[in-house]
């Protein structure tokens, strides 16, 4: 295999001029006596690498595109199509498409433009980085598996791995105006190492770096913690089962709110499948020293949008504060049977979808929660570091979970890992069961938290 040190520098649909776009639509769509449409599109370029043992696994170059076009009838009924092809002849073809789908819209589930869609957008600071050749991406990566290696004796292999980087677009357009256009540059570093010591276990842990560049990314810090966590999970033992006060560590307790985002979501609200009802706004749904915030627009989120799939502007949303459940996260049909405004969570496809950007969860200003808190003087108590089988263990309709976890147990100060349990609960209980916040809140891929003190936890361990 002969690989040039090169990256790819520009997909066919990248680099387009969104006003050009949007005034070639307006031109077909008039042939096609179309009044109302609109376009959503996601263009990247993607390079990536991955190594076993110092030799190249995987080097991989891609170029991908996903461009969405609806139409609506004469009768308010919505068509929809996709395409890959940006060429006069191709939107034409996907306004045809979606003109003739129109026909079959569902009367009950009419989505229109969003009122915001035109609404000025906040200016995000995204430095465009020029993507490096692979080669160099490989030379970082063989380097970065040799290093952590290095670090112990049991660390045998880094079966994980991957360095990747990418070019991105965005653009939203509509046929009353709407012109959003977004470019980003990202980079990834994934490092998971597996431990093994005689007649023991194989043990394993990694970590995670996020940048706007390859350039950019913290190779030593990622290496630095993949190593300490695994090293920290060599000397294990089994855990009684019981209920134990948990602390989760910022990922963890990020991943298990995410596992129940249905609570904030109105789609699944009004699709009967979350447990809030449209009357909740307003209850106490968790301790009062508790706030969660969605902020998609945070400093700390790499990839960060400014504008959702509806066009609708990204802004900071108070999901809890003071423990009170203050608004749901909304679509422009979502928000409009609501009778509220559109909040920036869309997405676009055949239905809508709505979901969550990037999470902050800490105190809020009400004052509350225990004070003083550290694991690593505590007695008793499980500290849970990642979960697991989030798509198999939770029922967020129900608000129940049962999920693998990786932690340790910590007795007179002492940390040990935990061989092998599962932690039990309903998130409901969890929220209202919250003993207070430990040290500053952290930076994650999926949002801002400190470590989460709970009282006591169904923990299902071998012993």
């Amino acid at each position: 295999m002969t690989v040039t040190d090169t990256a790819i520098r520009e997909s066919p649909v990248q680099g387009l001029d969104a006003s050009k776009l949007a005034g070639q639509l307006e031109r077909l769509a008039a042939e096609l006596g179309i009044r109302r449409w609109d376009l959503g599109a996601a263009c990247s370029t993607d390079t990536s690498v991955q190594v076993d043992r110092g030799e190249p696994k995987q080097l991989k170059g891609a170029q991908r595109s996903s461009i969405t076009v609806r139409v609506w009838n004469a009768d308010g009924l919505v068509g929809i199509t996709s395409t890959s092809d940006l060429s006069a002849a191709g939107l034409a073809r996907a306004l045809a498409g979606a003109q003739e789908a129109s026909a079959y819209g569902n009367a009950d589930d009419t989505p229109t433009f969003s009122p915001l869609a035109t609404a000025p957008l906040e200016t995000l600071d995204q430095p465009l980085r020029e993507p490096v050749g692979i080669l160099s991406l490989l030379a970082t990566l063989q380097e970065a598996e040799r290093d952590l290696l290095s670090r112990h004796v049991a660390i045998s292999t880094v079966p994980y791995n991957g360095l990747a980087q990418r070019s991105s677009e965005r653009i939203y357009l509509n046929s009353d105006g709407a012109c959003r256009q977004q470019r980003l540059s990202t980079a990834s570093l994934y490092l998971y190492a597996r431990a093994e010591e005689a007649g023991r276990k194989p043990r394993s842990s990694g970590a995670v770096r996020l940048a706007y560049g390859a350039g950019l990314l913290d190779v030593a810090g990622c290496i630095d913690e993949a190593a300490e966590r695994t090293i920290s999970h060599l000397d294990y033992a089994p855990i009684d089962t019981g209920r134990y006060p948990c602390v989760f560590s910022p990922e963890a307790f990020l991943d298990l709110i995410g596992a129940f985002s249905s609570l904030f979501n109105a789609r699944s609200v009004l699709d009967g499948v979350s447990l809030s009802q449209r009357e909740s706004i307003g209850e106490q749904l968790a301790v009062p020293f508790l706030s969660i915030h969605d902020n998609g627009l945070h400093p700390g989120n790499i990839g960060a949008s400014s504008f959702d799939g509806e066009g609708t502007p990204v802004h900071r949303l108070a999901l809890v504060d003071g423990g009170v459940l203050k608004h749901f996260l909304h679509s422009e049909a979502t928000a409009r049977a609501f009778g509220v405004a559109p909040t920036g969570h869309a997405g676009l496809g055949a239905k809508v979808s709505v979901g969550t950007n990037w999470l902050e969860i800490g105190p809020g200003d009400s004052a509350g929660g225990a004070s003083g808190l550290d694991r690593h003087k505590a007695d008793g108590v499980v500290w849970i570091e990642s979960l697991s089988a989030l798509h198999a263990g939770v029922k967020a309709s129900q608000g129940s979970f049962s999920l693998p976890f990786d932690g340790w147990l910590i007795q007179g100060g002492e940390a040990r890992s935990i061989e092998a349990a599962t932690v039990a609960g309903d998130i409901r209980a969890v929220l209202k069961g919250l003993i207070g916040f430990e040290g500053p809140a952290k930076i994650t891929p999926d949002g801002l938290c400190p470590h989460v003190w709970v009282e006591g936890l169904s923990i299902t361990g071998d012993a």
